[in-house]
């Protein structure tokens, strides 16, 4: 290795040995995962865990996270511990699907979450506050991503008419997001699922798709699925009835004779106007005759 390569080498180190001291230096070091994975449905725990310089622990501290980060983030919970308290107390209106699952007093902050549901996806970040120490807070300024999957499940199934005939639309909510096919009697059908219910995050999880040209008198099946399961619904258009049609014959022909009646009346009153002048002409010329 020649002197510049080296040193360039040696400079290197250097600065990664820098880096690591800094880190180091700062003294505070937040744990947590950079993903978790949870069912709907069931509790999850996303761990985070700290460590401080200090060989005391600090007597009081809040214990905050958040869904978000910066001014958009919601606050999910909150605790404070006084005066070297074992107890982090959060405050009454404290949702209750929230709470510290970890020990503060052994620098474990993790945080259980009840019932999980798929909005609940996103990412949170865990904060230690010192309390006494303005503007002394450390977070783990990556975040932890909770993934909540979910089977598929069919929100509705409806049949909607334009202009060209009959359409069918189903909506769809799953994580992974399902995939969707149409089946009838002759097979698999083509659906257009390119749109999703909105652009926002529930984009992520729900979908819709619609089959189009869909016929009275025949049986639809949406079908949904993903990696943790599957769900179907069906639809069915009702032909139209013997007796809609009667009665829709029988108005054609009653609106058909009304037409013909006044017509005909139409007809009658002018032939009657035409003698009735033609009649007075000719009493008007004899009259001029004597």
């Amino acid at each position: 290795m020649d002197a510049h390569q080296f040193t360039k080498t040696l400079s290197l180190l250097v600065i990664l040995f820098s880096a690591a001291i800094a880190k180091d230096d700062d003294g505070w070091l937040m744990k947590a995962p950079t993903e978790v994975r949870a069912m709907e449905g069931y509790p999850v725990v996303l761990p985070c865990s700290f460590s401080h310089p200090h060989h005391t622990h600090p007597s009081s501290i809040h214990v905050v996270w958040t869904l978000g980060h910066g001014r958009t983030a919601t606050v999910l919970f909150r605790c404070t511990s006084l005066n070297n308290s074992q107890l982090c107390q959060s405050k009454p209106n404290q949702d209750q699907r929230y709470r510290l699952e970890g020990n503060h007093r052994n620098h474990d902050i993790s945080l259980r979450i009840n019932s999980v549901t798929l909005k609940d996806s996103g990412r949170y970040y865990c904060r230690v506050e010192i309390l006494g120490h303005p503007h002394t807070s450390f977070e783990n300024t990556l975040g932890s991503r909770l993934r909540v999957e979910a089977a598929p499940r069919i929100l509705s199934l409806s049949a909607e008419g334009t202009e060209a005939g009959f359409k069918a639309v189903c909506h769809v909510q799953g994580s992974p997001l399902p995939d969707v096919q149409w089946i009838e009697s002759d097979g698999v059908q083509e659906g257009d699922t390119s749109f999703p219910l909105s652009q926002d995050t529930i984009g992520q999880y729900r979908a819709s798709s619609q089959l189009l040209d869909v016929k009275p008198g025949r049986q639809y099946i949406c079908a949904a699925s993903n990696s943790l399961g599957k769900d179907q619904a069906t639809l069915y258009l009702l032909p139209p009835s013997p007796e809609r049609l009667t009665a829709k014959s029988s108005f054609s022909l009653l609106v058909l004779l009304l037409a013909l009646a006044l017509g005909t009346k139409l007809l009658l009153a002018l032939g009657v106007g035409a003698w009735v002048i033609k009649r007075r002409f000719c009493i008007r010329a004899s009259s001029v005759e004597h």
